[in-house]
Formats: C-alpha cells, sequence, structure tokens
C-alpha cells in the first residue's frame, strides 16, 4: 500500500501513524523538524492533521502535491467565513452570524443577534483560543486588528454539545460512528461520552447534515461536525475536515478507530460501518503529568502523547470502554482522587451521561 504523508506531526499525526502500523501503511507526520530525505514525498497520498501545519519548504511542496486528498477542500473549511457561507449554502442550520468588519456594527449586531455575541476569529482560533463572548457595553474588549478578521454569531442557549465523526469514500459511500456528548470548559473539551444507542432522532438529523456536506464537497476520509442540541434539533457549530479530538474514543470503543478509517477512506481501501456495542468515555488530560497509578484501573486505557507538560496543553488522553455502565460509572469514580479539581466536575458529567 502507498505510504501517507501527514501534514503536521502533533497528536493526531502520531495516532494515525500509530493507526496504520497493524495495517502495513508507513505514515510519516511531517512537522518542522522532518528531514526532506527521508519523506517519500512523490510516492505517497498526502493529508493533515490540523487546518493550519508548519511552514517550511517540504510542508509547502506537500501542500501543493496533486496527491493532497481534499487538497482545495482544506482552505474552504479552515476560513470560518467561508465555512459558513458553505452552510447556509445547503441551507444547514447554524448560528445566526455575520462577518465583523468595524467597530461601528455592533449596535446592528446586538440588534441583529441579541445582547451575548460569540466573536471567533476566521483562522487559527481552537480550543478556546481567538474567541471572545461580548455584550453591550464590552466592545472595547475586542482587539482593534479583529475587525475583518473575525466572524461574529448570536450565542446560542443551547442543552447539549454533540459531535458526528463520519467519512466518506472517493465512491461516496458515508459511514458514521454514533452522536458523541461533549462537555467543553473555557473553549476546551474535557470529556466525551459516546453511546451506542443514541437518540434516533438527532443521529438521523445529523447524518444527514453531515452527508450532505461531505458529498457536495466530494470530500473523502474522516471529518467531523460539533453541534449544539437545540430543542429536538440540531445547530451546527463548526466542521474539522480531519480526525477529531471527540472521536479519541473510537480507539477502544469501535471495531475501527477514527484513525484507521481515515486511513481506509484515503488510500481508497474498504469502508465499512465500525461496530460500536458499548458505552465509552473519553477524558482530556490537559497541562497533567502521567500518572502511573491510573494504570490500576482495569478499565482505563492510557494515551498518552510526549509531549511537555504546560497549563492548558492537551498532553494525553484516557478511555474507557464498557458494556456494563455502572461498573464504568464506578471506575470514574474510583479515578476522582487520581485527578486534579479541575477535572470534578468533567468526571460528573460523563457519569451523569451514563445514568440518564
Amino acid at each position: 500500500m502507498k505510504p501517507v504523508c501527514v501534514l503536521g506531526n502533533g497528536q493526531l499525526g502520531r495516532m494515525l501513524r500509530q493507526a496504520g502500523e497493524p495495517l502495513g501503511i508507513a505514515v510519516y507526520p511531517v512537522g518542522l523538524d522532518a528531514e526532506p530525505e527521508s519523506v517519500p514525498v512523490h510516492h505517497s497520498v498526502i493529508t493533515a492533521e490540523i487546518e493550519r501545519w508548519p511552514e517550511t519548504a517540504l510542508t509547502r511542496e506537500l501542500a501543493r502535491h496533486p496527491a493532497f486528498v481534499n487538497r482545495d477542500i482544506f482552505p474552504l473549511l479552515a476560513d470560518r467565513y467561508t465555512q459558513k457561507q458553505l452552510l447556509d449554502e445547503l441551507d444547514l442550520a447554524t448560528a445566526p452570524w455575520q462577518l465583523l468588519a468595524s467597530e461601528q456594527e455592533w449596535p446592528g449586531v446586538f440588534a441583529r443577534l441579541g445582547e451575548l455575541a460569540i466573536v471567533k476569529r476566521r483562522t487559527g482560533g481552537y480550543d478556546g483560543r481567538g474567541q471572545w463572548r461580548i455584550r453591550p457595553g464590552e466592545e472595547h474588549s475586542l482587539p482593534a486588528e479583529c475587525y475583518g478578521e473575525c466572524i461574529v454569531e448570536q450565542g446560542i442557549n443551547f442543552s447539549g454539545e454533540v459531535s458526528l465523526v463520519g467519512a466518506r469514500s472517493a465512491q461516496g459511500t458515508c459511514v458514521f460512528y454514533p452522536l458523541t456528548h461533549n462537555l467543553h470548559q473555557d473553549g476546551i473539551l474535557r470529556a466525551s461520552v459516546a453511546l451506542p444507542h443514541p437518540a434516533p432522532q438527532l443521529q438521523q438529523q445529523a447524518e444527514q447534515m453531515l452527508s450532505a456536506i461531505m458529498n457536495r464537497l466530494d470530500y473523502v476520509g474522516v471529518m467531523a461536525m460539533e453541534c449544539f442540541i437545540v430543542g429536538d434539533r440540531l445547530l451546527i457549530n463548526e466542521l474539522a475536515p480531519r480526525v477529531h479530538n471527540s472521536g479519541h474514543w473510537t480507539q477502544n470503543g469501535a471495531s475501527i478507530s477514527q484513525f484507521e478509517l481515515h486511513l481506509r477512506a484515503i488510500l481508497n481501501l474498504p469502508l465499512p460501518m465500525p461496530e460500536v456495542d458499548a458505552p465509552s468515555v473519553m477524558i482530556n488530560l490537559i497541562g497533567t503529568d502521567v500518572n502511573i497509578d491510573w494504570l490500576a484501573l482495569p478499565l482505563l486505557r492510557l494515551h498518552w502523547y510526549e509531549k511537555e507538560v504546560r497549563p492548558g496543553r492537551k498532553v494525553g488522553h484516557l478511555n474507557f470502554n464498557h458494556s456494563d455502565r455502572s461498573l464504568l460509572c464506578r471506575t470514574l469514580a474510583s479515578l476522582s482522587p487520581l485527578l486534579p479539581d479541575e477535572y470534578q466536575s468533567g468526571l460528573a458529567w460523563a457519569q451523569q451521561c451514563l445514568t440518564d
């Protein structure tokens, strides 16, 4: 099989490499320190782990490569402005929004969108960075350079956040995982819970939305769609044209992980629907050093990224999967004293998801 070059060498590139090994697929994450002579550029299929990859002569060559799958889709979805335009074109529900061009627009913004406005940088923002919550009288808190570089959305009163991770083959076949329920704090994903039998109406609605997007773009590979639950319907928050943090539970909770599914799709290998037969929980490890005592919990699967531990930095995640929800809850309760205070609300939220 052809090797795969990945633009970016963070944890997603690492996990794509790990997923390729059992299948005999050589995966080469490419970052700032990549040696050009060690990367089989001309014989590879190219993909990306992030919308804004490191800038080097080698990554520029890969970004122009004719074998870069979804090459022209990445810049479209990496810009929130053109991403929102796509959703409007497809008549898919999303928060009311507009481009924020100047400070003089604020009275009209509040009149149209309400008293809570969410400002987001068009490109580059992630994990809560490059986002501001603005109410009337707080406009001065937005940096002046944001005007013309941001969109502004209506603040949505939602009852929950979910994501759908799916994949599309070059022949147009689409497959999906069950909806994942997510908890964000300060814009960072803290925990995810996936159940094998999600609410049928929401699952069907989400699959129709993501299918429409992937088919319109002729997209190949894994894509993630983050949504708000508002009543009995979904509003699309954001799209990610790649493997996604909220799909990490699939490494231990599905017959095929999102990372293997992506490799299968871009290499034109068979793309069956992944089997999911038990609940799963994923806890992000953020700015927390590894604790070997975690490994005493038999249901816990540690995924450590071998990155320098810094505040606010994702350095690993913990996966749990079992058909007995009460056993999962007991395991999370046992984990609680082994994690700092900032994890406790996420652990309680995950247990609540499992018992609802």
